[in-house]
């Protein structure tokens, strides 16, 4: 095992459950060529690209394109925030979709 290989398995958590597809060989095969110019198995890649592209996804839903108007307003809401509440207190208290 490489070096590279060896590090990723030690960050990585204990699978629990697993995910089956059917692709292209075609496919398969970029996949694969892409992981071993790495130093991953097909795995350690497929894990490894998809667990970002969910985060990038998740994060995307985050930023807001306003006009000059809307972004006004929305700065004066974030100028005087509301107090906290009970629902603000829970959303605080949990973990980021990606953890």
């Amino acid at each position: 095992m490489s070096a590279v290989a060896s590090q990723s398995a030690q960050k990585r958590e204990p699978a629990v459950t697993s995910i089956t597809m059917r692709i292209p060989s075609s496919t398969r095969d970029l996949i694969d060529s892409a992981a071993a110019s790495l130093g991953k198995t097909r795995t350690e890649f497929m894990l490894d690209t998809a667990r970002r592209q969910a985060v990038d996804v998740l994060l995307d839903r985050r930023v807001f394109n306003l006009d000059e108007a809307a972004g006004e307003a929305f700065a004066q809401l974030l100028a005087e925030p509301v107090a906290p509440n009970d629902a603000l207190r829970a959303l605080m208290r949990r973990d980021a979709p990606w953890k």
